[in-house]
């Protein structure tokens, strides 16, 4: 979903007659540690299920992701609203999963929108970061609850963090392809310098 959001919402930076002009001037604290996080995510992804240690120690290696994830973010606040609700959408899927061992609950009624395969997989073994939501599921609001509408080109579960953090994605390719003058003098204000705008 995170990656859909950022391809539409350059789409539509686009169609406002942006440019990716604002992406070269982007200032990110920490920014290459971004990068790793989900690389290293991507990595448990793919081998918790064949390794027994990964996958016993793979609930700990995403709440370590999320609390350095939600750490640069912070760090990186003065970037704008969309930062602070991509920042939001993180952290109420962080106290999701870590209220829950974790992992992320998934609503396995909103799964059986999806392919079989996926509820049938979610319950045999690891599936990503995700686990089934049960009535001993903590917070079972906050997580994979929003199945998304069928014209959608791919089946997927949402969280309400995940709308949040879409929306936070949007608003700040937004600002990077349309807001262009605005975002140079956050950049350099936020750099500790002097005011200037290019």
């Amino acid at each position: 979903m995170v990656y859909d959001g950022i391809l539409l919402a350059i789409l539509i930076g686009f169609l406002r007659k942006g440019n990716l002009k604002g992406f070269a001037s982007l200032h990110i604290r920490f920014g290459w540690v971004f990068p790793l996080l989900l690389l290293t995510q991507w990595g448990i992804f793919l081998l918790q299920n064949k390794y027994n240690m990964v996958g016993t120690i793979s609930n700990y290696v995403f709440i370590a992701i999320y609390i350095l994830g939600i750490t640069l973010l912070w760090l990186n606040r003065r970037l704008g609203l969309g930062v602070w609700l991509i920042l939001l959408g993180v952290l109420l899927n962080f106290v999701v999963m870590g209220a829950n061992g974790g992992r992320m609950p998934v609503s396995m009624e909103a799964a059986g929108y999806l392919d079989p395969s996926y509820g049938q997989a979610l319950q045999e073994g690891y599936y990503g970061k995700h686990t089934p939501l049960t009535d001993d599921t903590y917070l079972g609001f906050l997580g994979d609850v929003i199945p998304l509408p069928e014209f959608y080109p791919r089946q997927q579960v949402i969280s309400i963090g995940d709308i949040i953090m879409n929306i936070g994605i949007f608003l700040f390719i937004q600002m990077l392809m349309v807001n262009r003058p605005h975002t140079f003098r956050m950049l350099n204000l936020g750099k500790g310098g002097e005011e200037h705008v290019r």
